[in-house]
């Protein structure tokens, strides 16, 4: 009898061992404080420290002479950057500088002269540390490619048959006032005052010449192979006008620096340079 008493207690104490271990291994574990310490979550996929990459809209105001290249920019780069949607203002240079002195929203500047550019930064609208040439371009003059004037050289724009002269408004048009210093340095601005027709932006000159409203413009050379409507009729000498010179800048009041800052490099690299080239446009050396 007392055998088997003893049996029974032994039995006991080892279902209470079993008992107390296996709650072990699902109760909390106690902490120092004696307060049960919760149990620790798997890792997430996403830590809440890498948010997700906010949509942002740039602004670009460029020269209408940049239209065709960028465009081809604009599809590389927002294939790279999902996040980022890219808006072109293209327009005069000297207009797009106005835009922003005046509180226009605009991200990066790109300019088709150098004064439009260094006139912000003088400003202090554009980040001087943030600017710099990017690229040069060549004016030439352009005529309809069924045009029936005979024009080869600047001093046949004097001709009785060369009604119509298209040229950029000097004012805000860099490609016009290029062309007004080539004029003037050929002694031909003010014999030529009755013939000319001014444009807005060198596209609108470009379209002058394409429908035959105008028998010559003066453009740039890019802007003459963006075109199957028209022929240059002679490249406009280098000596008479100033160097044409794109510099692009970063615009201070931007709300999107990281963003715009990464575009102002991209458009830097080789692989959107090459496109410039590819449009027409040469690299500053």
């Amino acid at each position: 009898m007392l055998k088997n008493i003893k049996i029974s207690i032994v039995l006991s104490l080892v279902f209470m061992l079993i008992f107390v271990l296996a709650g072990c291994g699902t109760e909390p574990k106690p902490t120092v404080n004696g307060s049960a310490t919760p149990a620790t979550p798997a890792s997430s996929p996403n830590p809440a420290n890498q948010k997700p990459a906010e949509n942002v809209e740039l602004t670009i105001s460029a020269a209408a002479s940049l239209t065709d290249a960028l465009k081809e920019i604009q599809k590389a780069y927002e294939s790279k950057h999902s996040n980022v949607k890219l808006n072109f203002n293209f327009g005069a240079s000297g207009a797009l500088q106005q835009q922003i002195e005046q509180g226009a929203p605009a991200d990066l500047f790109l300019s088709a002269a150098s004064k439009n550019m260094q006139a912000l930064v003088d400003k202090q609208l554009i980040d001087a540390n943030k600017q710099k040439n990017l690229l040069i371009n060549e004016l030439v003059a352009v005529i309809p490619t069924d045009g029936k004037a005979a024009i080869g050289s600047v001093a046949d724009l004097s001709k009785a048959e060369v009604k119509n002269v298209a040229i950029g408004i000097p004012e805000s048009v860099p490609a016009g006032n290029y062309a007004k210093e080539a004029l003037t340095n050929a002694k031909l601005w003010d014999a030529l005052q009755a013939k000319l027709v001014q444009g807005k932006d060198v596209r609108q000159v470009l379209q002058y010449v394409e429908t035959g409203n105008a028998d010559a413009g003066f453009v740039y050379k890019t802007d003459a192979l963006s075109s199957q409507k028209v022929k240059v009729a002679f490249a406009v000498d280098p000596g008479t006008y100033s160097p044409v010179e794109y510099p692009i800048g970063m615009v201070k009041a931007s709300k999107h620096g990281k963003e715009a800052e990464d575009f102002y490099t991209y458009l830097q690299s080789k692989e959107a340079l090459d496109v410039f080239v590819k449009y027409g446009f040469s690299i500053p050396k």
